[in-house]
């Protein structure tokens, strides 16, 4: 399987995800931000970090960059998208989830480990997960704080598209706690924490977030 993670300008975080999809087993491809062309991958990440230098808002700028157009258009049809922090950004600037990151709370950048509750294992990034299930991952960022209006809020939550949840604190002022989203056909998952910074016990505090690669992989052997 092959897991093509995008490198925009300002993008800090790729060599991680490459290195995590290589961990869990796949192939890790290199995408560039301007090139369209997604060179027959069976999955995609988009990365934490700076897009564009977080210009006008974080992730807006990237999700005008010509491999998005390429992404929007595969995810619509099926390929499983994980945004990682300013990924998660880009997948909301670019509409295939919902609702908007802002700046923390506190008006701080944070950066620590962070626990999240497990909400959903039904999407193709978390079936190898157990509901309910709590994981240690790191944490940084300064604009996380997801937002939404009520009627998307409540949809999410009925739907059970709330793949995680912080736990014991909130760090960014997230609504109802939210740390990550999938859209409707559970293709498409967004996490403001960073799972490929948790893959193995010497750089991470956990192993946790390599559950989030094996289970992408899992999935797509399951289709096949």
């Amino acid at each position: 399987m092959r897991i093509g993670v995008v490198t925009f300008p300002g993008s800090l975080d790729d060599q991680d995800a490459r290195r995590a999809a290589t961990y869990a087993g796949a192939e890790a491809v290199r995408l560039w931000h301007a090139d369209d062309n997604l060179q027959n991958v069976d999955a995609v990440v988009l990365p934490g970090g700076f897009s564009y230098g977080d210009y006008l808002r974080c992730g807006a700028i990237a999700r005008f960059a010509p491999v998005m157009e390429s992404i929007v258009n595969a995810a619509n049809g099926g390929l499983p998208v994980l945004g990682i922090c300013n990924g998660f950004q880009i997948l909301c600037e670019s509409h295939l989830l919902p609702g908007a990151l802002l700046r923390n709370d506190h008006r701080k950048f944070i950066c620590r480990d962070q626990r999240l509750r497990i909400e959903n294992t039904t999407s193709l990034w978390t079936r190898n997960f157990r509901v309910a299930q709590e994981i240690t991952i790191p944490l940084k960022n300064g604009e996380g704080g997801f937002i939404a209006d009520v009627k998307t809020l409540d949809e999410l939550e009925a739907e059970n598209r709330v793949i995680a949840r912080y736990v014991d604190v909130n760090p960014n002022g997230s609504m109802r706690n939210i740390a990550g989203i999938t859209n409707a056909k559970g293709n498409v998952v967004g996490i403001m924490p960073h799972p490929e910074h948790a893959i193995d016990d010497l750089t991470g505090p956990t192993t946790d977030g390599l559950l989030f690669f094996t289970s992408v992989l899992e999935s797509l052997a399951v289709k096949a």
